[in-house]
């Protein structure tokens, strides 16, 4: 991409009302713009980065035999008042809107029933499971505070993945399966290292539930860990049953603020029963579908990663989900002469910072921005055959080669 032909401009300032430290350098470096409290547009950069971060969970899951669909957001409530989930006393964050001809629709928070129906059409018999279905779509959730840019949004992007199965065995394996993947998903993003499966409420899905949380200083959920990491609970399930269950005393726990970016649950048959999803075994006897959900906060993520990773001069991108690899910059008429043959060799990689502006500001904009490694061919770096790759990592810069470059 040429900086020169993007209508992306970054701001010396975020906005007075964007106080979270992952939206105002997201806003600034020009990747989110917000339209009101809790919703936000994706700019040409940051849909590069939800791109990346869907590429990498869309590579595991179907590693695991998974299949990808897209469901409407709209829902009929008709379906939704069979496991008496319509009601604001059952779940609290509808969006609901009128038709025009009448009735009422709601804007999906979840598609627990969407899709347990829609199975109806396709499972009848034991041959025709387990199935594993997900997708990446846009969820609605009437936040009351809607907060920490988007840590927190009533408008978000979300991968749910639902299983159906013939047993709570069969349940339990891929579970399992989905906890190993969900591991090497948040390792691949750069956020291993600090995210751990958390004991938690199962909320308005199942009694309990585990989730992905990343420690984060400004994360909204307060967990408790014990010396090694190997357990970690939720501030909401820290009761002496728990304990006791977990074998762990409240003493040797250390307490700690974080994300959640994931969480999976044992269903069983909770919706499958009301919505009438079954199907017939081998003895020819028709049996209840077992179910599981979980789900990853896409945007979430984003926002995660920028906190986790953000410095005094701007975003810093692991290469996994950067926008570009290069942020590319030529100085005078040979070392911008230079800087085009790089930039059409690596087209698609490379940020190239053709604006009619003074190298500083495009060095720091180029700290903002947060893309991997800079890279400033220059007359005077010519006189060399060399080129300038600073990583913005660790601020360390090294002359290669012209002809290595990209290598």
């Amino acid at each position: 991409m040429r900086f020169s032909k993007t209508f992306i401009k970054t701001l010396r300032e975020a906005p007075k009302d964007e106080t979270a430290t992952n939206g105002a350098l997201l806003t600034r470096a020009g990747y989110i713009h917000k339209e009101m409290a809790g919703v936000y547009d994706y700019l040409p950069f940051g849909i590069r980065v939800i791109e990346n971060i869907k590429a990498v969970v869309r590579d595991e899951l179907n590693k695991i035999g998974c299949e990808e669909v897209l469901l409407s957001a709209l829902q009929n409530p008709e379906l939704w008042e069979k496991t008496g989930r319509f009601s604001e006393t059952e779940v609290d964050v509808w969006f609901k809107t009128e038709l025009s001809a009448g009735g009422i629709l709601g804007l999906a928070p979840t598609h627990e029933e969407p899709l347990t129906n829609m199975l109806r059409t396709y499972v009848s018999s034991y041959k025709d499971l387990p199935l594993y279905i997900y997708q990446f779509q846009t969820k609605f959730r009437n936040e009351l505070r809607a907060k920490s840019g988007i840590l927190r949004g009533r408008e978000f992007l979300m991968k749910d993945l639902y299983s159906f199965h013939t047993s709570e065995e069969d349940l339990d394996r891929f579970y399992s399966e989905v906890e190993k993947a969900y591991g090497r998903i948040f390792k691949r993003l750069g956020v291993g290292d600090d995210t751990f499966e958390t004991f938690a409420s199962g909320g308005i899905f199942s009694k309990y539930s585990h989730e992905f949380q990343t420690f984060l200083p400004v994360g909204e959920d307060t967990v408790y860990y014990n010396k090694d990491k190997s357990i970690v609970l939720n501030e909401e399930v820290l009761n002496d049953e728990v304990l006791a269950d977990l074998g762990v005393k409240r003493e040797d726990l250390t307490e700690t603020t974080a994300a959640e970016v994931g969480n999976i649950f044992k269903l069983k048959s909770k919706y499958s029963d009301p919505i009438g999803l079954k199907y017939v075994d081998d003895n020819n006897t028709q049996q209840s579908v077992y179910m599981g959900c979980y789900g990853i906060g896409i945007s979430r993520l984003m926002g995660v990663i920028a906190e986790k990773y953000a410095d005094e001069k701007g975003l810093v991108w692991p290469e996994a989900v950067a926008p570009f690899k290069y942020y590319l910059v030529g100085i005078g008429i040979k070392g911008n002469k230079e800087a085009e043959k790089f930039y059409k060799a690596h087209t698609d990689e490379t940020l190239f910072d053709d604006r009619d502006l003074r190298p500083g500001e495009k060095f720091a904009d180029s700290e903002l921005i947060g893309i991997p490694y800079r890279v400033v061919i220059s007359d005077k770096t010519l006189e060399k055959n060399m080129a300038e790759v600073t990583e913005r990592k660790t601020g360390k810069t090294k002359l290669v080669e012209i002809k290595n470059l990209g290598k």
